[in-house]
């Protein structure tokens, strides 16, 4: 692929996406995707066919190349990646996603931050900057705030900001939503601001799940749903991270397994691992010291 442009890497990984994915691709469609001419459409079909010449095989009656089951896809098409842009049709150029509705759905979001708050906090991020926000708490309401942001993490469920406080002198998650304004200030962040310094969000905390011990008959079925190795999914997940991704996945983590409902499918076998994170009070059936979520 390397004797290949840009552009031209872009309308062969068309033809690989719309074989791999819809079965078929045509000639006029390429034309129409790129605006080419009959030609150069022509010649990017030979093109993909000499490099896989196993892959596709015409049909003089319906006048489309078909998927042949010898194909092997000569581009990477990421799982996830693909799924989420199937979803929610978006394209990023080297695929057809905008020429075909494909089948797949995805839940509605309930949270949608504003897009110019997102634009600022990631210019505050980037440039290693403080910002100004009025910030809208479940304890406390509306108020100003001063802020050293670091990352903006999606949790599952909704968006939040991770940040210095300036105002309780720890690092805290802010829900993006409860932003309603942002100024972005001329300062240099101290030391202590500095994302280094956020030590739940650099440690790293190893996760061992397996099937529920009591609430699945079948552990199989979850082995394949989660991909174990051994019977055991293995993940590291920040510590300031945790607790939401185990009540995402409705992970018990009550010592001994004790969580009924078929919700619990899934046990973490080695909870002395998630001592000293926080944000644990929302990790079902966690019960070191309960504490609310370390909201702003």
């Amino acid at each position: 692929m390397d004797e290949f442009s840009f552009a031209q890497k872009q309308r062969l990984a068309y033809i690989d996406f719309k074989l791999y994915f819809t079965g078929m691709v045509t000639r006029s469609e390429i034309v129409s995707h790129f605006e080419l001419g009959l030609a150069a459409a022509t010649r990017d079909l030979k093109f993909y066919k000499d490099n896989a010449p196993e892959n596709m095989a015409y049909d003089n009656v319906e006048k489309k190349y078909f998927i042949t089951t010898q194909f092997k896809p000569i581009f990477k098409h990421d799982a996830r990646r693909t799924l989420i842009k199937l979803a929610n049709n978006i394209s990023d150029g080297f695929d057809s996603i905008g020429d075909t509705s494909f089948p797949i759905e995805s839940p509605s979001p309930l949270n949608v931050p504003d897009i110019d708050i997102i634009a600022k906090l990631s210019q505050a991020i980037i440039n290693h900057k403080p910002i100004s926000v009025i910030y809208t708490s479940l304890s406390s309401g509306s108020g100003a705030r001063e802020l050293v942001p670091h990352s903006i993490v999606d949790n599952g469920l909704r968006w939040h900001l991770r940040a210095y406080d300036r105002k309780s002198k720890s690092f805290r998650d802010f829900v993006l939503t409860r932003i309603t304004k942002v100024t972005i200030l001329a300062q240099t962040p101290s030391p202590e601001e500095d994302k280094l310094e956020d030590h739940q969000w650099m440690r790293m905390v190893p996760l061992q799940i397996i099937p529920h011990p009591n609430n699945v008959k079948h552990p199989t079925a979850i082995k394949l749903d989660f991909g174990m190795d051994k019977g055991i999914l293995e993940v590291n997940v920040r510590a300031a991270m945790a607790g939401y991704l185990l009540r995402r996945w409705n992970v018990d983590c009550s010592e001994s397994a004790s969580l009924s409902g078929p919700e619990y499918q899934l046990y973490l076998q080695n909870i002395q691992t998630l001592y000293g994170a926080e944000n644990l009070a929302i990790a079902p059936g966690y019960q070191q010291e309960l504490k609310s979520p370390n909201y702003g």
